[in-house]
């Protein structure tokens, strides 16, 4: 049989998820439950986990 050539995977872009305005850092919310290694995604109407599943709804 031949062997399946391995797809490259898309690097993760955590640096995406801070902010620098000024001198102040600003980072991402994190999940409540994982801890501050894993933040939330952004949605159009709420926050999601896709760790844990967590989610949270954002006000109108």
């Amino acid at each position: 049989m031949v062997k399946k050539k391995a797809k490259n995977k898309k690097p993760s872009q955590r640096w995406t998820k801070y902010k620098l305005s000024g001198n102040k850092l600003e980072k991402a919310k994190t999940c409540p439950k994982c801890g501050p290694g894993m933040f939330l995604g952004v949605h159009k109407d709420r926050l999601y986990c896709g760790s844990c599943k967590y989610t949270e709804f954002l006000k109108k």
